[in-house]
């Protein structure tokens, strides 16, 4: 079981790194590019605990379109980053 999990955050993190700068995608359209359309609190958890830089987490949001949690600095500094790129 191990290895799945792995797999599906490996998985999650690359489709994450592809999403350009100035665009967004929400944690179930994630889900949805690794081929689970469920798991979209998993991709959640797997933002949350994300510290690799070059994975733009800020870019995935909450399906109501607001801007969800942020590890490295809250909702405010995710926000921040994404008007800065040009998401919002």
């Amino acid at each position: 079981m191990q290895l799945r999990t792995n797999s599906f955050k490996k998985r999650v993190l690359s489709a994450v790194a592809q999403i350009p700068r100035g665009e967004t995608r929400t944690y179930k359209e994630v889900a949805s590019m690794v081929g689970s359309p469920m798991a979209y609190r998993a991709v959640g958890n797997i933002m949350k605990g994300n510290v690799d830089p070059r994975v733009p987490c800020h870019r995935v949001i909450k399906s109501d379109l607001t801007v969800g949690g942020y590890a490295m600095g809250g909702s405010r500094k995710k926000t921040e980053i994404l008007k800065k790129e040009g998401a919002i």
